[in-house]
């Protein structure tokens, strides 16, 4: 490897990978815990274990996760530069907003934590399909290169 990262870029893509599975994984299931969530009164136990389990799933995986995928994805992305990489350039716009959807589900998750539910259980059900189609393009767009 001729890049800055040198012999090291192998391990950076390996530890990449393995932090971007753990972002996903977290991804997935807030939505849907958003969903059970619903079906809670507010202030009973119920309600309290999901927004225990929520808090738990943000704190130990999303947000760890989201943090290493930017920081070695930007480190891999740097190390031989964004020129002529139209793929990349796309993955990373697809990237942008999968994080802008990682906030708008623990922002809904600390909306309910605080007894607000302002969102219809269909409209919950419609939005945990986004990090499947976000997957989709991505590993597309990596994979396959199309541009």
């Amino acid at each position: 490897m001729t890049g800055w990262l040198g012999s090291a870029y192998p391990w950076v893509q390996a530890a990449h990978v393995v932090a971007v599975i753990f972002w996903m994984a977290g991804l997935f299931m807030l939505p849907r815990f958003l969903v059970y969530h619903m079906e809670e009164p507010v202030g009973s136990p119920g309600d309290a274990k999901w927004i225990d389990r929520e808090a738990r799933l943000k704190r130990i995986i999303l947000t760890p996760g989201i943090v290493a995928v930017w920081l070695l994805g930007l480190s891999l992305a740097t190390s031989y530069g964004f020129a002529g990489a139209g793929w990349l350039h796309a993955k990373i716009a697809v990237v942008v907003l999968l994080s802008g959807y990682h906030g708008w589900a623990s922002g809904a998750a600390s909306k309910f934590a605080r007894g607000v539910r302002p969102y219809a259980n269909r409209t919950l059900r419609l939005l945990n399909e986004v990090p499947a189609l976000a997957t989709l393009v991505i590993v597309v767009l990596v994979v396959v290169k199309p541009f």
